[in-house]
């Protein structure tokens, strides 16, 4: 697997078909897709030899203090091949983050473990998500 910074146009097709093969990503348009890639900072894609994108995840960063992680997504047929502790290592080595305080992310309690091993903790003291719904 090759990494890739950059989603051509056919890869962000890719992106948007697993997208929807998933329940927080699911429903999104590819217009929103390609939206979101190019408002990240940074993205990491896994490509194969053909091209084709098997793995990917975005970065929104100050460069500063914080780093927020967004989609880490795996292909349904390239899970558990290592593909998504290939992009956490290159998103938490990434030279351009090497000066972030904070990486943080959202996941579901049966992912904790996985990013655990990468020094992610579910305790932030007293810190709550908020959301505010834009209808």
């Amino acid at each position: 697997m090759e990494i890739i910074e950059k989603l051509d146009e056919s890869q962000l097709k890719e992106l948007h078909a697993l997208y929807q093969n998933e329940w927080w990503t699911k429903g999104r348009t590819l217009i929103e897709t390609k939206s979101c890639v190019k408002g990240s900072q940074i993205c990491i894609g896994l490509i194969d030899g053909r091209g084709a994108l098997q793995a990917f995840a975005r970065v929104l960063t100050d460069y500063t203090f914080k780093a927020l992680i967004f989609d880490l997504i795996v292909s349904n047929k390239q899970r558990r091949k290592g593909l998504g502790k290939k992009i956490m290592l290159k998103i938490i080595n990434h030279p351009k983050l090497q000066s972030v305080k904070h990486f943080e992310l959202y996941c579901l309690p049966e992912m904790f473990n996985f990013y655990e091993e990468y020094g992610f903790s579910a305790d932030v003291g007293k810190i709550k998500l908020m959301r505010l719904v834009n209808t």
